[in-house]
């Protein structure tokens, strides 16, 4: 099984008939949580499997970022999708969803301190333990950072890679909004990140609202993001970037034309 390349885009059952319909598609994300562990595989899944579309679970409540062990039952669902996918890899965020037995419902950012990067890399390992693939690893769009921060981003970030030899699953649309809400200059940023791990790319849209870029998944990417892909490329074009729409789908030729935008900024062929 190959891993991720060229353009692609999250598959989600509200768009799985236009994501069918792509006939240069040989990419698509699925939330590892909407899967079930027991199969069958939604048929529009089974149907890109069959047409060998390369299919990655996204996990979104491992609480890899927790202060608590990551919960085993939730590693198993994420590594028996991954199985049921024929996946290549699987990828989670450094974030965490829970604390004290209380579920967030939202992936919440981690102080960057050495006892943070300590209790990731714990969690990661223990995930890998327990996973028949590698695991790709995601920093999330912030609104603030926290007082008593040890590290920067890049820092932090690398400390963790280093740690568990995971890969990283840089979003683009993330690095925007943080440098937009935290400050921060985005490519000094990727000038410091191992861009030579990168396992593949989100792109996504935001909206500002109240004084913030919030990243939305539901807005159309603005240009600025698009000028992160390109400059992303220009330093080091990663294997694949993936489109991520989570809801307010547009008409299929907008669609069309957020992927088609994404090739050109990346230099990847049009998989419309």
């Amino acid at each position: 099984m190959t891993g991720p390349s060229g353009v692609g885009i999250g598959w989600r059952p509200e768009i799985a008939g236009f994501v069918a319909e792509l006939p240069g598609l040989r990419f698509v994300e699925v939330v590892a949580e909407s899967v079930p562990s027991t199969g069958p595989l939604p048929p529009g899944l089974a149907e890109l499997r069959g047409r060998d579309v390369t299919v990655v679970p996204h996990g979104v409540r491992l609480s890899l970022g927790g202060a608590e062990p990551v919960d085993p039952a939730r590693v198993t669902h994420l590594a028996r999708v991954a199985e049921l996918l024929d996946a290549p890899l699987v990828s989670e965020h450094i974030a965490f969803v829970r604390a004290g037995g209380l579920e967030a419902g939202h992936l919440l950012p981690l102080p960057r301190t050495r006892e943070a990067v300590a209790a990731v890399v714990a969690n990661v390992r223990r995930a890998q333990e327990q996973l028949p693939v590698p695991i790709a690893l995601e920093p999330i769009a912030a609104l603030f950072d926290w007082p008593d921060d040890e590290l920067d981003e890049a820092d932090f970030l690398t400390e963790i890679l280093d740690a568990t030899g995971a890969t990283l699953l840089l979003d683009v649309a993330n690095v925007h909004a943080n440098a937009r809400n935290r400050g921060g200059d985005p490519l000094a940023l990727l000038d410091r990140l191992p861009l030579d791990r990168v396992a593949y790319v989100h792109v996504a849209g935001g909206a500002e609202r109240g004084g913030f870029y919030h990243d939305t998944h539901t807005d159309p990417v603005p240009p600025e993001v698009l000028d992160l892909v390109g400059a992303l490329c220009e330093r080091r074009r990663p294997p694949a970037l993936l489109l991520e729409r989570d809801g307010h789908y547009p008409p299929a030729p907008a669609l069309r034309a957020e992927l088609d935008a994404l090739a050109a900024a990346s230099g990847f062929p049009v998989v419309t």
